[in-house]
């Protein structure tokens, strides 16, 4: 037997060194492992974990450094709470131990990871829902990652500004999920609500897109009539990122608005001269590099004008006409649905004026309207209908979506560049039916086409998929807040950040 010993052998140090140089190496290769994007798609989704290291995220970590902050017109902050923006500036201490945050959050990745690898999931307390079934992406990964979100998930919501521009927004309309969501953030019942700033990994600007054009939109030259709100947008961040080290210490990239307004697109897309107007739905891009990394939610999620799935997040578009907020009534089953296929809708975008060239009052089959005739329903018209088109108008969403999801009426997706809602988590394809533009003329072909047996099984995915898009009032599990609050939570899950 080969005996060896400190005092007899100088190989053991040696052994010793490599041994823990492999121990030490092994482990900071895998403690990055991640939820990430895949790059080789147009829109986000989760991916299916290996059992191998995972590669480098994306979007990739970014570059943490301090801005030299341009000082222009900022929004003042008369609340109480914060001192105006033209004194001093305050900075708040930084408390929390480096790195801290982000161990959490690699935590977190470690434990969606393993949840996939064993097709279960980890959690010490009882779940009162269970994603499974063929609408998600990677149900394992989802549901992981929604108990992950609700253990670490902590939002700083800014406390600068007043009604009715920030704090507020509209409940009723199709831009009620912009204002719903700002109060929610706003209630003390909110379970995400961070106590204190600097526990915070996420960051809230709780304006309202919709009320700042409604308050400070005046037309003026054609094409910067823009402006104001541009503007604002620009100086309530430059505001918050003065006051507090938050923003500056990521570049913006652990903050995010969101807007149901078509003009919140413009957060970010070509910039001109002054650097304040922008071209396109109009908001956000104040400087070159200001909004570069801010997280948009928004309902007009549209990438060929400027939205990005990879740092963006789609969110749905919900029409509330009298405040009314809770499920969906009880749908009509399949054998009650009689037609084929509906629609009704005004004459306006690039994709209506084919749909209703070639179906307004021309087949039994296929409904389509521009305007509703008197003494028909339109709701009852969803719920006697196997199938809604949903084609866009002037922008890629459309309240018809979330409408059809209510009835129970499978929606049919005519548009062009549409990143749907929670697309990260939700496969569309499997309970909703995809028509190209210029297969319009196609479309009863295409309807009847789907067999009996395929069309009730997306039928009951359908009411499957209802859960996510329902506001409730305080927020509920896998709700449509909920959703959007993951969506932000995946996009602060890829990033690598130094606190």
């Amino acid at each position: 037997m080969l005996r060896m010993s400190c005092s007899s052998s100088p190989l053991l140090p040696v052994l010793l060194f490599f041994l823990i140089c492999i121990l030490f190496f092994n482990r900071h290769a895998l403690r990055d492992d991640s939820i990430f994007f895949d790059a080789s798609s147009t829109s986000p989704r989760l991916v299916e974990f290996s059992s191998s290291p995972s590669p480098s995220p994306s979007p990739s970590p970014l570059p943490v450094r301090q801005n030299d902050v341009k000082h222009g017109n900022f929004f003042t902050a008369s609340n109480t709470t914060t001192s105006n923006s033209t004194s001093t500036d305050v900075v708040h201490p930084i408390r929390m131990r480096s790195g801290a945050m982000e161990k959490s959050l690699a935590r977190a990745r470690a434990a969606i990871r393993r949840a996939v690898i064993n097709k279960n999931y980890t959690s010490n307390r009882k779940q009162s829902f269970i994603p499974r079934g063929a609408i998600y992406r990677n149900a394992y990964a989802f549901h992981q990652s929604h108990i992950e979100m609700e253990k670490r998930l902590k939002i700083w919501t800014y406390r600068e500004g007043d009604p009715p521009l920030v704090h507020s927004g509209p409940h009723a309309s199709i831009y009620s999920l912009e204002g719903h969501f700002i109060s929610e953030m706003e209630t003390g019942e909110n379970r995400f609500a961070a106590r204190h700033p600097e526990e915070a990994n996420v960051f809230f600007l709780p304006y309202s897109i919709v009320n700042v054009v409604r308050y400070v939109f005046k037309p003026a030259t054609p094409r910067l009539h823009e402006r104001p709100v541009q503007r604002f947008a620009l100086d309530y961040a430059r505001t918050v990122s003065n006051k507090h080290p938050f923003w500056n210490r990521s570049d913006g990239a652990d903050h995010f608005m969101v807007s149901c307004h078509d003009w919140g697109l413009g957060l970010i897309t070509q910039v001109v001269e002054d650097g304040i107007y922008v071209q396109g739905p109009q908001v956000s891009h104040g400087d070159h590099d200001y909004f570069r990394n801010f997280i948009r939610v928004l309902c007009n999620s549209n990438t060929s004008e400027g939205f990005i799935p990879k740092r963006d997040a789609s969110m749905p578009e919900i029409n509330l006409k009298d405040k009314r907020i809770g499920p969906p009534d009880q749908v009509t089953s399949p054998a009650k649905r009689t037609r084929l296929a509906f629609f009704a809708g005004g004459l306006h975008g690039p994709i209506r004026p084919s749909l209703l060239r070639h179906w307004k009052d021309r087949d039994e089959d296929v409904v389509v309207y521009e305007h509703m005739p008197s003494g028909v329903n339109y709701e009852e018209m969803m719920r006697t209908s196997r199938y809604c088109l949903c084609p866009s108008g002037y922008e890629v969403a459309s309240p018809r979506v979330v409408e059809a999801i209510y009835e129970g009426c499978v929606p049919v997706i005519i548009s062009e560049s549409y990143a749907l809602p929670f697309e990260d988590v939700l496969d569309w394809g499997k309970f909703t039916v995809e028509v190209p533009v210029e297969r319009i003329p196609d479309l009863k072909e295409i309807l009847q086409g789907i067999s009996t047996r395929r069309y009730l099984t997306l039928h009951r995915r359908v009411l499957q998929a209802q859960k996510h898009f329902v506001i409730n009032r305080p927020a509920k599990g896998f709700d449509v807040i909920h959703m959007v609050l993951h969506s932000v939570w995946l996009r602060r899950l890829n990033l690598r950040l130094s606190y």
